[in-house]
């Protein structure tokens, strides 16, 4: 593994979502901002939409990290269940014990005086549901009813959904229009902007680094360039893009990625931009060079 070529204590563009690698960009920054705004003023219901790969469930989980002094919270990453195991699962995430035998009147009943027991000490509940676009439809009337549970001055369950865009044409079904009304606030979460992908890979490798030593300006920029035009931005490819570009470097020897790089890691690396739009001068000189040297051959 090329850590130590590097100076890396832990790979620095693994997929999973770790919440001390989140980067701030414009978009994830206003998601997480609106989030914070909604859920501070006792609002009971908002969503989040994104593309896939573009970070909703580290977002998620850095809005849970933010929260977690403030309220109690519940966090179900998939909601592809029933509407008694929805409940369940929402049960056992705020540590609640019911006793047996189990009826879906008892698990509410207990449910809602938990939360009013919560509500007693000044404590919010948060449930956050990742991944919402899988909620069956059976479920989702359940998830409505979950907010029917308050006060005459406040919400005792505050609920915030992420999910990709097939989450908005559920919730345009005129079956579940009743959830589609209750969603106060809303927010978009696309792709990074190509001036933010610099910044970003240098950012995951600081937090990566083994010391202060370390080496951050590894991607040169025509490399970090081509790595924009190529994933489009989306973080998750660019994630695997560079991580490729790392063991191509690290099998060459060497101590910095070029475009060369990127070209090999975008050839092996599905979802990527085949054609990547608006390409700057360089990468046109870039790719009629090899095209000549290719011919030469």
């Amino acid at each position: 593994m090329y850590l130590g070529h590097f100076s890396l204590r832990e790979a620095p563009f693994a997929i999973t979502p770790d919440t001390e690698f989140f980067y701030p960009h414009e978009g994830v920054q206003a998601s997480l901002n609106m989030l914070l705004v909604a859920l501070r003023s006792g609002e009971g219901f908002v969503k989040v939409v994104g593309e896939l790969g573009c970070g909703k469930t580290v977002l998620c989980r850095q809005l849970l990290k933010l929260l977690q002094s403030e309220c109690v919270t519940a966090y179900i990453p998939n909601p592809d269940m029933g509407p008694d195991d929805l409940l369940m699962a929402l049960v056992q995430e705020l540590g609640m014990v019911v006793s047996r035998p189990l009826s879906r009147h008892k698990i509410l009943g207990a449910l809602h005086a938990c939360l009013l027991g919560h509500a007693a000490q000044g404590r919010s509940v948060v449930l956050c549901i990742d991944e919402a676009q899988a909620i069956p439809l059976r479920t989702v009337e359940s998830i409505r009813l979950l907010s029917n549970l308050e006060t005459e001055k406040r919400k005792l369950l505050q609920i915030v959904l992420l999910g990709q865009p097939e989450l908005e044409q559920k919730l345009a079904l005129p079956e579940i229009r009743q959830l589609l009304q209750r969603i106060t606030f809303s927010e978009y979460l696309g792709p990074m902007h190509a001036s933010r992908v610099p910044v970003y890979l240098q950012h995951r490798l600081q937090v990566a680094a083994l010391n202060a030593h370390t080496d951050t300006e590894v991607f040169v920029p025509q490399a970090a360039e081509a790595l924009a035009l190529w994933s489009g931005g989306v973080p998750r490819l660019l994630n695997i893009m560079a991580h490729k570009c790392l063991m191509l470097a690290y099998g060459e020897g060497v101590y910095r990625v070029s475009a060369r790089h990127v070209l090999l890691a975008a050839q092996d690396t599905p979802g990527v931009r085949r054609s990547p739009p608006q390409a700057s001068p360089w990468w046109q000189r870039w790719r009629a060079h090899w095209a000549l040297r290719s011919k030469s051959v």
